[in-house]
């Protein structure tokens, strides 16, 4: 009987057999004019929470046991091009309203020597250490050897990913203008 199933061919887009409706997390939801963003929705909140996992469990492989995943990006943004960033940098490229739980982030990371704290006028920045440089290129090592390699064997075309990319950061305006229109109800 199982080998039955596993002869069925796999729907090419969704990954999903023959009489099988969308992957969704919320059905009342998918009873809408567009059915597929549901689909959309449920994958981001799975990618999600799989990328955070993934991240901690990296860094951690990386040298750096114990950083949460808000930490793992900012020490990833701070060291990025290698200059100072300022908290409201980090705040506005990470999409974050709640500078309060970057700025707790930016003391862990500097308690543990992966960033110093610094000033550019009246701002605060925060810049990599070289203690941060280095936990940053260990972890892209094993990202190379375990997610990029994986990706590139399931034979996606670069461009397919770029572009699904752009699609995942123009849905993120579009959430956060309806966002703020909520909020405004």
């Amino acid at each position: 009987m199982a080998a039955e199933h596993d002869a069925e061919p796999l729907n090419p887009v969704t990954g999903v057999g023959p009489g099988v409706g969308p992957v969704v997390s919320s059905a009342h939801l998918a009873r809408s004019s567009l059915p597929a963003l549901s689909e959309v929705e449920f994958a981001l909140s799975m990618a999600n929470n799989a990328f955070h996992r993934w991240m901690v469990r990296c860094m951690a492989a990386a040298g750096a046991p114990g950083l949460s995943p808000l930490e793992v990006l900012v020490v990833h943004l701070v060291n990025h091009r290698e200059r100072a960033k300022t908290l409201a940098d980090i705040c506005l490229m990470l999409n974050i309203e709640d500078t309060h739980l970057v700025n707790y982030a930016i003391k862990k990371l500097v308690s543990q020597k992966l960033v110093r704290a610094g000033r550019k006028g009246k701002e605060k920045t925060v810049e990599i250490t070289p203690e941060g440089a280095a936990l940053c290129t260990r972890y892209a090592e094993i990202r190379e050897a375990l997610v990029v390699r994986a990706a590139r064997q399931m034979g996606h075309d670069p461009e397919d990913i770029s572009r699904m990319a752009a699609l995942m950061r123009t849905l993120s305006g579009a959430y956060d203008q309806a966002a703020r229109a909520a909020a405004a109800m």
